[in-house]
């Protein structure tokens, strides 16, 4: 892949994810809103989509903003955390939804996360991670 296609694709992937995380504002609107939705089939406390929903909307800033290679690979980390226990959650309480919507869905997103993880460039990185013998990178 060209350096160019590598960058288009970062950005493409990047804010896909952000634009999935950025709906944790409709959680944290909803906390006290109805509570008929999907959320008791889970079995979670309400207050519970409040708090992932806060920390979702401060992940897709943190990873779209400049500079912080640290805190950007906290952020991929709980995004992919986030993404997977919600398909694991859905998946365990059968809540699959029209042909595993529920499920499928956080699962692709999480790809995207993995992808955009991957992609990003030598300025978001923080560390190398398979280090040859003599210290340079794969």
């Amino acid at each position: 892949m060209t350096t160019k296609g590598k960058k288009i694709a970062y950005w493409i992937t990047t804010i896909l994810i952000a634009f999935f995380m950025s709906g944790g504002v409709a959680q944290i609107a909803q906390y006290h809103g109805n509570p008929h939705g999907f959320v008791p089939v889970l079995g979670y406390p309400m207050y519970f989509f409040a708090i992932l929903g806060f920390w979702k909307v401060l992940g897709a800033i943190a990873i779209l903003v400049p500079r912080f290679p640290r805190l950007k690979e906290w952020a991929y980390a709980g995004i992919f955390f986030d993404l997977t226990g919600a398909a694991a959650s859905c998946a365990a309480v059968g809540g699959y939804g029209a042909y595993g919507f529920h499920v499928l869905a956080p699962l692709v997103i999480a790809g995207l996360t993995v992808a955009s993880w991957a992609l990003r460039p030598e300025s978001r990185i923080v560390g190398v991670l398979f280090p040859t013998k003599d210290g340079a990178p794969v």
